[in-house]
């Protein structure tokens, strides 16, 4: 991948927008997620293996969102895999930096 690009005001403008969607996205999930766990716990065994999940999920989750401008063709094209972006929000972004995302997906395919 080029960590070389330049970002125009503009992109950073669509990136930023972007990486804040998904990020919304992502946390949606994970509250989902532990609301779903806390409601079916019925021990304290449970409660604890939640705080387990929780922890790993967050540090999933930073590791993802990385936003320095070096990494967002890496981060855009994880995002996308896992499904907490759509493609779309990125339009705005130039033709080169957009074949860098595909080939990033095309290198390691979506889930």
């Amino acid at each position: 991948m080029n960590s070389d690009l330049k970002w125009s005001p503009s992109e950073k403008k669509v990136a930023r927008a972007a990486f804040d969607k998904a990020l919304e996205v992502a946390l949606g999930k994970t509250l989902a997620e532990f609301k779903k766990k806390a409601s079916d716990a019925a021990t304290f065994s449970d409660m604890w293996e939640i705080e387990d999940h929780l922890r790993q999920q967050r540090r999933n989750l930073e590791q993802m969102f990385d936003y320095r401008y070096s990494q967002l063709i890496v981060v855009f094209g994880g995002l996308i895999r896992k499904g907490y972006l759509d493609e779309k929000l990125l339009a705005g972004l130039s033709q080169d930096k957009r074949e860098e995302i595909d080939r990033f997906l095309a290198w390691h395919g979506r889930e």
